[in-house]
């Protein structure tokens, strides 16, 4: 059997006790390998509000040296001004007195700040020149160097002000190109997935004092009865909670990353018209030889608030030109990892009779796409676009229109022309529905998963849960080892796991030496 953990955790509640001033346990995380005390040690700087010339710009600071800074270039000698309001200053270089601008100067004393430290924020006008001597200025400053990259965000986790999912969170807003990001983004950075995963990781640790209590206190009688079977049954339910969190069809992470949709057809089908047409710009080349889009071309867009990226792919076709077979390859090697294929059909090649041209389509979809090995054909994957309909007199193309929706077995048929445009927006409605459809409604619901790494310790932290279970009746150290392990996956999510809050719940819980 494994050794309690309890023993430990025991020992150390007695010099917790006499310190009072312990830290958290810091699991493994983006952040780890920082020298202890960065964050008091030294004095960043940066311009926060990105490059390029603008009307405004923001310089800020965060470390103990702020007020320093302020008093300097602002010429404040007295103490600094009243916390949060702007104060109208010339800014001036310390070291030769120069004037380099006037603007707003605000101060955020610790601990109300972003970082939780001592912060100043310059508010000047956003000329390079301008940026360029404020910044050399706070260089002069003693105590005082360039913040790296995301080192302000860093240090406001370190104080605690964020937790690790509002971290993803800030920076995926920050990195945010569609409306439906920015409310996934939003949403996560206010807190609600990191209130998830702390209320689990809040069970996960009553559970593991019970266990561990239990373990230890058992034979003394003065652990009370029913104690494992609730155990048992708060183990079952957070499986069941965990293990729907993870049956979400990755729509967070799609729509974090954005929706991959494949333009896939025969040569000549309009292809990398229909690409054109859907970005607005010429973005791959078009002409009536067939096999010319030999590459993938890929595009970003934004349908309907939702990320898109867009992919042209050669035409699908037995070429002896080993340049366009690997082409072919590329392609279809696109479709079988795409969350949506629109597949392209020239409506001159349907047969005259639109009754047949559901048989048509058919036997077409499978000649192009092959690598379907599935007996029914996977219609929610893919978007069926019949091209060239100004080739066609409008009373068949109505005619065809009614026959192929009465049709059951083929995917969504859409019916354009991207020489005239007509029934494009018909199309885009559709490709936006099934786009929303992949991706979710980022503001109703519990909050999704959004990156790779929460989707892996949360099923590691479900397997570990599964150890529980396993060994729940013929050892219950390897057991209790389970919960703790489940504990400390989900603390790599959220960043830290307190062992003094262990000890809480079982002083709390019960009454041991009574």
């Amino acid at each position: 059997m494994l050794p309690s953990i309890y023993n430990g955790i025991r020992r150390a509640a007695f010099h917790t006790l006499r310190t009072r001033g312990s830290q958290p346990c810091r699991v493994q995380s983006t952040f780890d390998g920082l020298p202890a005390g960065l964050a008091d040690a030294e004095t960043i700087f940066a311009l926060s509000s990105g490059h390029g010339r603008c009307g405004v710009a923001v310089v800020r600071v965060s470390g103990p040296a702020s007020a320093t800074a302020l008093r300097c270039m602002a010429g404040l000698t007295r103490s600094p001004p009243p916390p949060r309001t702007a104060l109208l200053r010339s800014i001036t270089d310390p070291q030769s007195k120069e004037v380099l601008d006037r603007g707003l100067v605000l101060w955020f004393p610790a601990p109300h700040s972003f970082t939780g430290e001592d912060s100043v924020e310059f508010h000047i006008h956003g000329g390079p020149a301008v940026i360029t001597a404020v910044l050399q200025a706070l260089g002069s400053v003693p105590g005082m160097r360039p913040a790296e990259a995301g080192e302000f965000t860093r240090r406001a986790f370190v104080a605690g002000k964020l937790g690790l999912t509002e971290v993803e969170g800030l920076g995926d807003l920050i990195h945010a190109e569609t409306e439906a990001q920015r409310r996934q983004a939003l949403r996560q950075m206010s807190g609600e997935l990191g209130h998830l995963y702390q209320d689990w990781s809040h069970r996960l640790k009553r559970c593991l004092a019970h266990v561990e209590a239990f373990i230890d206190f058992s034979e003394d009688e003065l652990i009370e009865d029913g104690v494992l079977n609730q155990v048992d049954g708060s183990v079952r339910d957070l499986q069941a909670e965990i293990e729907k969190h993870l049956k979400d069809e990755r729509r967070g992470e799609r729509l974090r990353s954005g929706v991959q949709v494949v333009i896939a057809g025969a040569t000549n089908a309009g292809k990398s018209s229909l690409l054109n047409t859907l970005c607005q710009r010429p973005a791959a080349i078009v002409s009536p030889i067939a096999g010319t889009t030999r590459d993938v071309v890929e595009t970003a867009l934004d349908i309907g608030g939702f990320p898109v990226l867009l992919s042209d792919t050669a035409g699908l076709r037995e070429s002896p030109d080993l340049v366009e077979r690997e082409g072919v390859r590329r392609a279809r090697e696109r479709v079988e990892h795409a969350d949506l294929t629109l597949v392209v059909v020239d409506c001159s090649n349907l047969p005259a009779e639109t009754t047949q041209a559901a048989a048509f389509l058919q036997d077409h979809l499978r000649t192009l796409l092959p690598t379907q090995e599935q007996p029914v054909f996977p219609t929610d994957r893919f978007l069926l676009v019949l091209n060239k309909t100004d080739l066609l007199p409008e009373e068949q193309r109505q005619k065809l229109d009614r026959e192929l929706r009465q049709v059951s077995g083929l995917p969504p048929v859409c019916l354009i022309s991207c020489h005239s445009n007509d029934g494009l927006q018909d199309f885009i409605t559709a490709l936006h529905s099934r786009v929303k459809t992949l991706c979710g409604d980022p503001l109703s619901g519990a909050p999704t998963l959004t990156q790779a790494r929460h989707r892996a310790h949360l099923q590691q932290c479900y397997a570990a849960l599964a150890q529980y279970q396993q060994h729940r009746n013929n050892d219950l150290a390897l057991a209790a080892e389970g919960v703790r392990l489940a504990l400390t996956s989900l603390g790599r999510i959220t960043g830290r796991v307190w062992v003094e809050e262990i000890l809480d719940i079982i002083f709390k819980d019960f009454c041991i030496g009574k």
